[in-house]
């Protein structure tokens, strides 16, 4: 076969297979109900042993899909409520996320990114998916370490830190794994609940994942984390002012100028600012975020 029927060949073979796909989805589509805005009750149209077979040897193209119509499942169960953190979506009813990210990577096993968003998305809504779906990535890809960190992670969200420090050690034992899965075996035995520990893992999801969507709730954890220690060394120093007057102040231009003299970042009323550069609200001795703020509550 000369070079020119080679490349016919093979320009056929790649218009079969993208038309191959496209019936496809045009299947699936089919055998999905129609879609009413108003129903409570969801259900998987087509399981991922189903979807496996009518793939027709197309399964990358097909965990794609599934990939996607998990992301913008979830996508418009939040576009009314923007704030709602990543990692913390356990009231927006998303019964169908487990089943399509389970068809996706039953697809696809060695898919990975459908395995982070279960390990960082469905521990608030049913942690034994959250748990199965991260084991199955581990068995499909027993070298692929930052399985380890995710499932590590479901296990100290659970504030199992015996189980994390486990899993952590195991996926420090994997060829290409880095220096700090070891370390991060022995902070979560030795101190599995600390705000440190949850800086450290915050942080090494911030720097691993390649979702932005990730990126960006690790770096509000990692906002929050630091407007803990904020508030709490606010709250000594309230607690102070109201030993030495026998009064909490009234607000905060009151107490202004110790903030100014401390080189703390105020805003013009005098309140101190959060590290998303929200201000602080002050209560009767007391010291709240400010419903604005970019920094989860919870």
């Amino acid at each position: 076969m000369n070079d020119r029927n080679r490349t016919i060949a093979l320009g056929l073979v790649v218009v079969i297979g993208i038309a191959c796909a496209a019936l496809l989805v045009q299947r699936i589509d089919t055998l999905r109900p129609p879609e009413d805005p108003n129903a409570i009750d969801e259900s998987l149209y087509v399981n991922g042993k189903t979807a496996r077979r009518m793939s027709l040897g197309f399964n990358g193209l097909a965990a794609d899909w599934y990939w996607m119509r998990s992301l913008q499942y979830v996508g418009r169960k939040i576009i009314n409520d923007n704030d709602v953190p990543l990692d913390n979506l356990g009231l927006l009813n998303l019964k169908l996320l487990a089943p399509l990210l389970d068809t996706a990577t039953t697809l696809d096993p060695e898919f990975l990114d459908p395995y982070e968003y279960a390990a960082i998305v469905l521990p608030a809504i049913n942690v034994n998916d959250a748990i199965r779906i991260t084991k199955k990535g581990i068995d499909a890809n027993p070298n692929a370490w930052r399985l380890y960190q995710h499932l590590g992670y479901i296990y100290w969200q659970q504030h199992d830190y015996q189980a994390a420090s486990e899993i952590y050690g195991r996926g420090a034992q994997i060829e290409g794994a880095p220096p700090w899965m070891e370390a991060m075996k022995a902070k979560m035995a030795a101190d599995g609940g600390s705000r440190a520990t949850a800086r450290e893992i915050y942080t090494r999801m911030y720097e691993q994942s390649a979702d932005e969507k990730v990126r960006d709730m690790a770096r509000r954890r990692l906002l929050q984390l630091d407007s803990l220690d904020q508030r709490e060394s606010l709250r000594k120093f309230l607690a102070a002012y109201q030993a030495r007057t026998g009064k909490c102040p009234s607000s905060w231009k009151e107490i202004e100028p110790v903030f100014r003299a401390l080189h703390v970042a105020v805003d013009a009323s005098g309140a101190p600012l959060d590290p998303s550069g929200a201000p602080f609200v002050l209560r009767p001795c007391d010291v709240e975020l400010d419903p604005k703020s970019e920094i989860p509550a919870k």
